[in-house]
């Protein structure tokens, strides 16, 4: 039996992509990577081919990432992949290559703030095809249904390279959160999208099925992301926290929060970028519906952490922010991207961090939330769409080709499912992520 690889990239879609190669060629492709097609990234989550401006032309090359490689081992057998860049035949990074976009905002990050990224993403996942047990949000029992998918998770996720911290029994039906540690750069978003594969394959090879859809029932709860967020210095110290500072944020943390909830309805097409995305967007549901700041308010979109440390140097090695208007259809390495260039827009205008809130801001007339500054984010995709294609500023952190091919991307994933009922879409959204 021949060995594979699969080489791989997370596309626009928030799908993970590529071709297959012979283990014994490793050396080989990690140095010239297999065939790809500029078209490809224009196939939308149900494998529906958008307008492309490159139609049947071009060719590229995904090189594999020996860094970012995964082996797992199952009972039934063993998956590799690993993923990869999209790079020109010349072996120029390729424009619309997510990994790509990710490091040109890291390197906004660097050059205007002078620190670097620690991230994390927490998952919310279902599993939808077996019993489900009544009654038990946070339960034991409900744990104990799948300890065994939990505990080999875990180990996959270790035996990745990945730090796994905690897993539990989510409040909805056959609901779980895995959490990992933080990773550096570009590697805290290749670990979520290892975090949901190797979640995907852990449920397959059990026979279970998980889904990492925003929502599966209108009526119930939906399945976040919340992505964690700190910085170090060029020495490798923090550089999040000042004890004199709003709510602990340094200077830099509070303008880069500043610059996140500014631009917050422009990026949000590509932070929650799914139509069911916004049945979970909503008040009252713990996920995010306003551009606000919370001091450890889970209604807020985004959020300063609690830390458990007493000493300072503790509590600024834990100190972290958290934004929660994301989910996995969403592309980590995109999805990070708008919000690091959004936090260095904040950075490079000197804004400042507004006041957390403590109220329900959904009970606030109109009126009272223009005069604080919050708004409502947007309530479609389609409005969320036509948020980030009116703002010059947040289309200008990307390369020119890239707005127009993710609005054309998206907007045939809408006309896919405009005719179905809502239960049906999120049928369908259940099925491909």
């Amino acid at each position: 039996m021949t060995d594979l690889i699969f080489a791989a990239t997370c596309d626009l879609a928030g799908k993970v992509r590529g071709k297959a190669f012979p283990a014994d060629q490793l050396d080989k492709r990690l140095k010239r990577g297999v065939g790809w097609t500029p078209t490809n990234v224009q196939i939308t989550c149900f494998d529906r081919i958008a307008e492309s401006p490159f139609g049947a032309l071009g060719d590229l090359l995904l090189i594999p990432d020996n860094n970012a490689g995964v082996t797992a081992q199952f009972d039934d057998g063993v998956e590799r992949f690993m993923l990869g860049d999209i790079v020109t035949l010349e072996g120029e990074p390729w424009d619309l290559c997510t990994r790509a976009i990710l490091r040109g905002a890291l390197e906004r990050l660097q050059r205007i703030g002078g620190v670097s990224l620690l991230a994390a993403f927490e998952h919310e996942f279902q599993l939808i095809k077996g019993e489900t047990l009544p009654n038990e949000a946070y339960g034991r029992a409900g744990f104990e249904a799948q300890r065994g998918i939990c505990e080999d998770l875990m180990s996959n996720l270790a035996a990745a390279g990945l730090s796994p911290d905690s897993i539990m029994k989510e409040y909805g039906p056959n609901q779980y959160e895995v959490v990992i540690g933080p990773e550096h750069g570009v590697r805290a978003a290749d670990a979520a999208v290892i975090v949901r594969e190797l979640t995907r394959s852990t449920a397959r090879h059990a026979g279970e099925h998980a889904s990492y859809a925003p929502i599966l029932d209108a009526s119930s709860v939906g399945n976040g992301v919340h992505i964690h967020m700190s910085f170090l210095d060029t020495r490798g110290e923090p550089a999040t926290y000042d004890s004199n500072g709003p709510c602990g944020m340094s200077n830099l943390t509070a303008a880069f929060s500043a610059g996140v909830l500014t631009y917050l309805d422009s990026i949000l097409a590509l932070t929650a970028p799914s139509v069911v995305s916004y049945l979970r967007l909503t008040p009252h549901r713990w996920s995010a519906a306003y551009n606000n700041l919370g001091f450890r308010d889970r209604e807020a979109s985004l959020r300063v952490c609690p830390v458990t440390a007493k000493d300072p140097a503790s509590i600024a090695r834990q100190f972290n922010i958290e934004y929660r208007a994301a989910d996995a259809a969403a592309c980590p390495h995109l999805a990070l991207a708008a919000i690091v260039h959004a936090g260095c827009q904040g950075i490079e205008d000197g804004l400042s961090a507004p006041a957390p809130t403590e109220e329900d801001l959904s009970l606030l007339p109109p009126a009272d939330l223009d005069a604080r500054g919050f708004i409502r984010l947007p309530e479609t995709l389609g409005s969320a769409l036509e948020r980030f294609e009116a703002n010059e500023t947040v289309r200008g952190w990307f390369p020119k080709v890239f707005a127009p091919v993710y609005l054309a991307h998206k907007r045939a994933e809408i006309e896919h499912v405009a005719e179905m009922d809502t239960a049906a879409q999120c049928l369908a959204y259940s099925q491909t992520y």
